[in-house]
């Protein structure tokens, strides 16, 4: 081989090398991330008690840490001022199992008693999610997804 040859190869190892590293630095900072993510709702029948069930699919490399779901009305003090991750460190936990790699399958699931249905706002309601990986980065999703109270 010419050294000219030689030496454009060695130049590109290195280079693939430095770039490889680098994606591979950059990946490890990345928060989490959520998807698909589902709501549903089902208004309290006869004797029967009601539901709300959130899912979502959240991937983090460090591994989950928690993941945080709060469901509130659209007409609320929420709209106007906005959830903080603060406000979201009170809000209830998440059940969550591995999905396959770095991600997990977090269900929040709660009874809607009769009473619960005939207190609460009419409307649209939007769920929000806070996700904590290991490492201490989080992703907040103020509106990850929405059900309406009819």
């Amino acid at each position: 081989m010419s050294r000219r040859i030689v030496l454009s190869v060695t130049a590109g190892v290195v280079v693939l090398s430095g770039a490889g590293a680098f994606a591979l630095a950059y990946a490890g900072g990345q928060p989490p991330v959520l998807a698909h993510n589902t709501a549903r709702y089902a208004a309290p029948e006869g004797d029967r008690a009601g539901s709300l069930a959130f899912t979502t699919d959240v991937t983090a490399s460090s591994g989950v840490k928690n993941v945080k779901v709060l469901a509130w009305p659209a007409k609320s003090s929420f709209a106007k001022k906005g959830l903080t991750v603060k406000e979201m460190a009170a809000a209830e936990t998440a059940v969550c199992k591995p999905a396959g790699g770095d991600t997990m399958r977090c269900t929040y699931k709660v009874p809607i008693t009769r009473a619960d249905a005939e207190a609460s706002p009419r409307g649209l309601w939007h769920v929000a999610v806070l996700a904590t990986d290991k490492d201490g980065d989080t992703t907040l999703d103020t509106k990850a997804a929405d059900f309406t109270v009819v």
